[in-house]
């Protein structure tokens, strides 16, 4: 008796191949705009005709309701409404045009965005648009779109270069001189390293040292006045935390209100997930082959990592971020680092992190309903407070319902109180000026 022949469910999404390669163009949604830029330096360098979409206001918000459940994350919302108002615009081709979605294929909702905005590029009347989801676990397959190793490693250099920068512009922006001066120095390296990761086949690691160096120095080079100022974390869900559009524009908001941002690094969440699969082994035994590879990876990135940390503590001026194994250390105590979905333990991580350091006032930003958020952020808060009882944990919630006014009146209330701590007041006077 013959064996049954085993049938293959059909594909049910449009593969990006390398045929689309050659003449489509990709549009990428915005979250932050530096470590974009890069990326998209990279994926140009890559061969890929991509295209970073920096369209914002209310009505990216509002073309997303009109596709997506308002139930839904408001990251997908937010998203999938930049996505379709570009795809209307008509700006671009509809028959030439494709749509990049980075995820990290893990548990929360955030793994079905790339399923809603197909079904919201259907209801739009754009079937024909292929959405290339791309993540570490390899949730998808698109021939003409492939996370090759050296790809990776060109990224990798993006999230380096533009986690430094953004560490720069915060610790600079509440005491220049000249408004502005900061962020437009940080748009200049932004436009040099994404044309430079653009032309380089071959990324010299010299090169990128001396390009910190050279950071480092012109942002110490910037006239400013050390004062007394209010430290203030911002933790929470990746695209909430990051996106000025998700966010109500957080960061300039508390510049302008006389705090400091200190917000940690895109670096961190992308080892995370590479850790993930490392704990998946320790605590279960699973993915013994996946393992040793992701050892590897999460050695080689952390490396990379803590060369920056060194170059920042040679110069002196700027404080670093911390060491990553010293930020999973801190779990010790208050999470398991099985904990991973969403932002998983390194929401609460980042928290004490903070809490180390001297950051006395955090702000855990979430979507309405983002169960893993709600868990490993506001589930975590009075543990923290409770380990450091000088902390103030504030947690907003973001959505398309929420209001603008009362989001900074909670703002404001955490700064009138967190000027009433010193603590701070001692970092200022020990910066160079």
């Amino acid at each position: 008796m013959s064996a049954k022949k085993k049938e293959v469910p059909a594909q049910d999404y449009i593969s990006f191949t390398k045929e689309m390669k050659k003449d489509y163009k990709i549009l990428v949604p915005m979250m932050l705009s530096m470590h974009f830029k890069m990326i998209c330096g990279v994926l140009k360098n890559f061969g890929y005709d991509v295209e970073l979409l920096e369209t914002t206001g209310p009505r990216i918000a509002e073309e997303g309701l009109r596709h997506v459940h308002n139930d839904a994350c408001y990251p997908a919302i937010l998203v999938i409404g930049q996505f379709i108002d570009a795809i209307k615009s008509g700006k671009y081709d509809p028959d030439k045009v494709a749509l990049i979605y980075f995820q990290t294929g893990g548990g929360c909702r955030a793994s079905n965005y790339v399923s809603l905005l197909r079904k919201a590029l259907k209801k739009a009347g754009y079937p024909q648009v292929p959405v290339a989801a791309i993540s570490l676990a390899g949730i998808e397959h698109h021939p003409g779109l492939e996370m090759t190793l050296p790809l990776i490693h060109q990224v990798l250099y993006a999230f380096l270069y533009a986690d430094l920068l953004m560490s720069l512009v915060n610790q600079c922006r509440p005491y220049e001189h000249t408004p502005g001066s900061a962020q437009a120095l940080a748009d200049k390296w932004t436009e040099v390293l994404a044309d430079e990761l653009y032309k380089s086949k071959i990324v010299s690691y010299r090169r990128v040292k001396e390009n910190y160096r050279k950071i480092l120095d012109e942002f110490a080079a910037l006239p400013k006045t050390f004062r007394p100022a209010a430290r203030v974390g911002i933790v929470g869900e990746i695209f909430v935390k990051y996106s000025p559009l998700a966010n109500n524009g957080l960061e300039q908001f508390l510049v302008s209100e006389g705090a400091e941002p200190v917000t940690p690094g895109l670096l961190d969440f992308f080892i995370y997930t590479v850790y993930s699969n490392i704990s998946d082994y320790n605590l279960y035994g699973l993915h013994p082959v996946k393992y040793r590879i992701f050892k590897m990876l999460f050695n080689f990135f952390n490396k990379k990592k803590n060369d920056l940390i060194a170059v920042m503590e040679e110069e002196g001026t700027f404080e670093p971020p911390a060491h990553f194994d010293h930020v999973i250390e801190l779990t010790n105590g208050y999470i398991n680092v099985g904990t991973k979905m969403g932002e998983g333990w390194l929401l609460t991580a980042e928290m004490l992190e903070l809490a180390e350091t001297g950051v006395e006032n955090i702000v855990c930003t979430q979507p309405f309903g983002c169960l893993p958020n709600h868990i490993v952020g506001k589930g975590m808060m009075r543990p923290i407070k409770e380990g450091n009882p000088d902390v103030n944990i504030v947690a907003i919630d973001y959505d398309a319902g929420a209001t603008k006014v009362n989001q900074e009146n909670r703002l404001k209330l955490m700064l009138a109180n967190a000027k009433k701590s010193d603590v701070h007041n001692e970092r200022a006077k020990n910066r160079k000026a």
